[in-house]
């Protein structure tokens, strides 16, 4: 799903999209001329490699993370506490290539196993 910048309501529209097995869904409104405001929350399940085996596995994903999507860069002036900041390029808000880019950030973390996590295994296994 994408939206042009200058089109963003100033009220606050929702959202839902879906990729594969996770849900992204929330509100996104615009804040200021340069700036629009989004509140999302990704459910679901991810498919993920241990850090010790290799093997593959689901986790269930529940996360609720706001964000300001800035059009064009964003002046770090403007930034408050704890905000995740996201620079849009082409003046297009992109909700899936944001998606995508959050379930990668999860992907990457480190994520056990349950059969490693049962055996209690304390060095990675070579694979």
């Amino acid at each position: 799903m994408q939206i042009e910048f200058k089109k963003v309501p100033s009220l606050e529209k929702e959202f839902s999209i879906k990729l594969n097995s996770v849900e992204f869904s929330g509100t996104f409104c615009k804040i200021s001329q340069n700036l629009v405001k989004l509140k999302s929350k990704i459910v679901g399940k991810l498919l993920v490699d241990c850090c010790k085996c290799g093997e593959e596995h689901y986790i269930e994903v529940d996360e609720i993370q706001d964000f300001i999507l800035s059009d064009g860069e964003f002046s770090s002036s403007n930034e408050r506490e704890g905000e995740i900041v996201i620079e849009i390029e082409n003046h297009v808000v992109d909700f899936d290539e944001i998606l995508s880019s959050e379930l990668e950030s999860i992907s990457s973390d480190y994520h056990i196993c349950p059969d490693c996590q049962k055996n209690g295994n304390l060095v990675d296994i070579e694979y």
